[in-house]
């Protein structure tokens, strides 16, 4: 179908925004200062009662400032879709500026932006990530190597220094992680944590957060131009991130400058790791909380890696309950509690009134705790994933990575490290609550349990030994094949989700394939023997932008 014409959707637009109705505002707050305070103190508080209270769409004052919060699937959804020139999320994020540097990211105009963000997805492609789970078992077995048979451990502090520690070698190879070691790890904890509500109001205020935050960059990127200037200076040739950003060129032909390339590690960082350390410590914690589940989830372990197993990308994969219990992990403790977006122009969204200039927010904490969407909302339960039915099926339900074009590039890296993390630990050992309270941690955006944490450890009787990396040219074990009584279908696309994982060629090479970063396909319809590879296209695509249609 094609576009209508431009002055005719503007015409639309705006006859839509005049008839719509204007957002209902939350009651309460001060003069002037309006929700400042609850914003300030306790976010998620705020955006819960917003939804309580006033509903699907919903208005919170803060400093002079209209904030929107828009709830449920239909409202995400129309939030995720919309347009970066309405609803934009560069405009709402000027706080990461003082993270990635001035000219990173988010302070680049559109296209220079798009270019730097091409330049991050080769570290997260299919390829390259077939050959992390090798490398996370082993950071997992060299972190518990100290450990000895039994002890105690804070399991958030442990889970942020390991995921650190995985991340870095993942992402950025063996040399940063190397050298980086814990000066590293005290850096990027510093930089994450900056990341408060205060920074949505102002990043540049000179309060002790800020300062600890620039400083850390400061010497973040004297690390880094040592690393390029001693790699230039011997020639390096290698495949890790960091080599790939020196290598890499924009479309004018211009070269990344050293603090552009530590604006674009620290980028990739965020998107492989800053879901990873809450995620691990959160489920080790439910476990605990739920032994029936603990159960099940190592018994599938068990069962797969109890007589000596390599934990490789495919065999990962099939651990089924383990996933569920990471997504609903993700669903109750999403590391991140507030997405926002800038309204460039006025528009609409549910028929109520977007000015320009408000902030957009949508709340994985509040959206995952809908009743009318997620059955028994506040209640740890990883079955609501199981098939036929998984309650994560409806389009921007579950939004634990956010959604539509923007959603995390990390994901697929996010669940599979945690997996990893998983598989290894409740191999090795058994564990038990010390007598902690278990709370949430809001000093931050990424909302973690506040420490201390401690668990009780002690090995287990079986083991499981980290093996060498799948051998260049090798994908992992062979897709069977099964027989369908069904007929020819075709996979259909949306472009919009489409982020240039690759996965999907990874799964069905016969039918698809990446160009430009974006998947395509080679043919309009498949024949029945290749369904299984379709479904597990469509299942494993991070972006869930793929979808299968019968043809009759």
């Amino acid at each position: 179908m094609l576009d209508a014409p431009t002055s005719t959707r503007h015409e639309s637009a705006a006859q839509d925004y005049a008839t719509a109705a204007p957002v209902p505002r939350l009651r309460g707050g001060l003069p002037i200062l309006g929700h400042t305070v609850g914003f300030m103190r306790d976010l998620t508080g705020l955006l819960q009662r917003a939804r309580d209270e006033v509903g699907e769409v919903a208005g919170i004052d803060v400093l002079g400032r209209r904030i929107v919060l828009v709830t449920g699937p239909k409202g995400q959804e129309a939030v995720f879709r919309a347009k970066d020139d309405v609803l934009s999320p560069k405009a709402a994020y000027k706080l990461m500026i003082p993270i990635f540097g001035k000219g990173v990211v988010y302070d680049c105009e559109d296209d220079r932006m798009n270019e730097q963000l091409a330049m991050l997805l080769p570290a997260l492609q299919n390829k390259r990530m077939r050959t992390y789970s090798d490398i996370i078992a082993s950071e997992v077995q060299q972190s518990v190597a100290s450990w000895g048979d039994r002890g105690v451990v804070d399991v958030y502090e442990f889970m942020q220094t390991l995921t650190n520690f995985a991340s870095s070698h993942c992402l950025l190879g063996a040399e940063f992680r190397n050298e980086m070691s814990e000066e590293f790890s005290r850096i990027y904890h510093t930089l994450e944590r900056s990341i408060v509500p205060l920074a949505f109001l102002n990043p540049y205020l000179p309060t002790p957060t800020f300062r600890r935050r620039d400083k850390a960059r400061e010497r973040l990127g004297r690390m880094v131009a040592e690393i390029v200037k001693r790699r230039r200076a011997n020639g390096h040739v290698g495949e890790d991130f960091m080599q790939t950003l020196m290598e890499s060129s924009y479309a004018d032909g211009s070269k990344l400058s050293d603090h552009e390339i530590t604006g674009l590690l620290v980028s990739g960082m965020f998107a492989g790791h800053h879901t990873s350390s809450v995620t691990a410590a959160w489920a080790i914690l439910e476990l605990l909380q739920h032994p029936e589940i603990l159960r099940e989830a190592r018994a599938e372990i068990d069962r797969l890696y109890g007589a000596g197993q390599r934990m490789d990308f495919e065999s990962l994969r099939a651990l089924e309950k383990t996933e569920w219990v990471v997504k609903e992990v993700l669903r109750l403790h999403p590391p991140l509690f507030i997405l926002i977006r800038t309204a460039l122009q006025d528009t609409t969204v549910l028929g109520y009134k977007i000015p320009k200039g408000t902030w957009v927010a949508v709340s994985p904490s509040v959206g995952h705790r809908i009743e009318a969407v997620f059955q028994k909302a506040n209640s740890f339960c990883p079955h609501r994933y199981a098939p036929p039915n998984p309650e994560d099926r409806q389009p921007f339900a579950y939004i634990a990575f956010g959604g539509g074009r923007h959603k995390c590039l990390g994901n697929a890296f996010a669940m599979l490290q945690v997996k990893t993390i998983l598989a290894y630990l409740l191999l090795n050992y058994d564990f038990q609550l010390y007598g902690d309270k278990i709370q949430p941690d809001f000093q931050g955006l990424v909302i973690g349990p506040k420490s201390p944490i401690r668990i009780v450890y002690r090995r287990r009787g079986v083991a499981t030994a980290v093996q060498p990396m799948t051998p260049k040219g090798t994908t992992g074990s062979p897709v069977v094949e099964v027989r369908s009584e069904a007929g020819p279908f075709r996979i259909v696309i949306d472009s919009d989700l489409c982020q240039g994982h690759g996965v999907c060629e990874g799964e069905l090479p016969e039918l698809m394939k990446l160009e430009n970063d974006r998947a395509k396909l080679l043919h309009e319809t498949a024949e029945p023997h290749l369904r299984a590879k379709a479904e597990a296209a469509c299942r494993h695509c991070p972006q869930q932008a793929l979808r299968i249609e019968d043809i009759s």
